[in-house]
């Protein structure tokens, strides 16, 4: 089963590479995957929403 994430206008999305930063936004997955893979193979991604723009 897929899910969709659902955001408001006044919410932010970020996913957040190896506990360590952001991945640019501009980089497709296959370059993040390329940049920040694991030894293991893996790609360890977080994310996180937060409110924004004063609401």
């Amino acid at each position: 089963m897929w899910n969709r994430m659902a955001l408001l206008p006044s919410q932010a999305f970020y996913l957040l590479i190896n506990n360590s930063g952001l991945a640019s936004m501009s980089l497709t997955m296959a370059q993040v995957y390329k940049q920040y893979q694991d030894e293991d193979g893996f790609l360890y991604m977080t994310y996180a929403s937060q409110e924004m723009f004063g609401r």
